[in-house]
């Protein structure tokens, strides 16, 4: 694979909506719906995103707010910014040698960057590429014994933490795949061939470097990635086992039940992952952002929450922050931006996230990234139960 340039400057992302608008010229339908696609209708997915466009941020004048810091705490680690790359399956169809490009924005920004199970990069190749930023998220499929062999393998490698995915039971049904044809691997009929052709950039570079696969399934132990297979492995039992395996940290990802996360809390894991998988899994369920509160009330003031769904601005991971997350993980902005200009829309989309959240802290009249909390939302807590109050009393008169 040719191997990624240097980070360089970007004149055409400068936003999530940019880089969207970019991908979906520069992508194949088939390849641009597989990111951006979502179960059933689609309404989950669209209502994450809608939903922070209602949140509110409180600005405050006249405060000291010169010299102010990104920097984060989490599970014993500050990191360079509040928010990394999520766990993404095959990011090498957004564009060659995405995963390594992805590695090399971890490292320069000092955050983490989450290796899936369906990665199309190895579990070693991608911790030589990011070293201590990695994680690595598991899924448990239809080998028990192949999902083990993948935590003994990242163990090894050297990953000191491991996201074990929920909420994948069984994948959801997305629509925009059947109707275009995806498969994994791909399988190439008059359709396919015409869409591919009709994106030769993306096309032509993927041919030269080699379609992508599911990298860690394909190690010669007869072991064949299944995208529909059951997931239904990771039960409650199978995290016991999984916490007394696992040496490192364990965050568990996908939950969004308040007795859930706290089973979890109480069974060792180090950290919740509050997800409602973007949407990609259970088209009814609520937006992702309305149980961050609910579950932060659940599992107390000082457990980790790590949050994603629905993130496209530096300001929503503000939003997140506010709401009880105390890291935020982004995914598809990130495989937008590599598709719109690889490399070099990756690294704008970085700066443009960083530089809104310090915009946004100034504005807030705050300087470090543990002071944002409920009470830069407005209404704040107390205000909001004081106007509801009002509300209620006024209705009770009216009627």
């Amino acid at each position: 694979m040719t191997a990624p340039k240097s980070i360089g400057p970007s004149r055409k992302v400068f936003s999530t909506e940019d880089a969207w608008r970019i991908a979906a010229r520069r992508l194949p339908r088939l390849i641009f719906d597989f990111i951006e696609g979502s179960a059933g209708r689609e309404v989950s997915a669209g209502r994450n995103v809608r939903r922070f466009d209602e949140i509110m941020l409180q600005p405050r004048v006249m405060a000291d707010v010169a010299v102010r810091s990104v920097a984060t705490r989490l599970m014993g680690r500050t990191y360079g910014l509040p928010f990394g790359i999520a766990p993404m399956g095959m990011c090498n169809l957004s564009w060659p040698g995405a995963d390594k490009y992805l590695a090399q924005a971890a490292k320069h920004y000092d955050v983490p960057v989450c290796l899936s199970s369906a990665a199309s990069s190895s579990i070693e190749e991608m911790y030589r590429w990011a070293g201590e930023n990695t994680w690595f998220q598991l899924y448990v499929g239809q080998s028990m014994e192949h999902s083990l062999s993948l935590v003994d393998r990242a163990q090894a490698a050297g990953y000191e933490t491991l996201i074990l995915t929920v909420d994948v039971p069984q994948v959801s049904r997305r629509v925009r795949d059947l109707r275009n044809g995806f498969q994994v691997p791909f399988s190439i009929g008059p359709r396919q061939f015409i869409d591919f052709a009709l994106h030769p950039r993306w096309s032509l570079t993927t041919l030269i470097n080699g379609p992508p696969s599911a990298k860690n399934f394909n190690a010669g132990n007869g072991v064949r990635f299944n995208r529909n297979g059951s997931r239904a492995g990771a039960d409650w039992a199978f995290l016991d086992r999984l916490r007394n395996h696992w040496k490192g940290k364990l965050v568990v990802k996908g939950v969004t039940s308040a007795d859930d996360a706290r089973r979890i809390r109480n069974s060792g894991a180090d950290a919740v992952y509050v997800s409602n998988h973007g949407g990609r899994q259970l088209d009814s369920a609520p937006p992702a952002i309305d149980l961050l509160p609910i579950i932060r009330s659940a599992v107390g003031p000082d457990y980790p929450l790590i949050f994603d769904s629905g993130i496209r601005s530096g300001e929503d991971v503000v939003k997140a922050l506010a709401l009880g997350a105390d890291f935020v993980m982004i995914g598809r902005p990130m495989l937008f931006a590599l598709a719109a200009e690889a490399e070099a829309g990756l690294n704008a989309l970085f700066s443009a996230f960083a530089g809104d959240i310090s915009t946004a802290m100034a504005q807030l009249g705050i300087t470090t990234t543990d002071q944002i909390t409920r009470q830069v939302l407005f209404p704040p807590p107390d205000q909001a139960l004081t106007m509801q109050d009002s509300k209620l009393k006024m209705t009770s008169t009216s009627t």
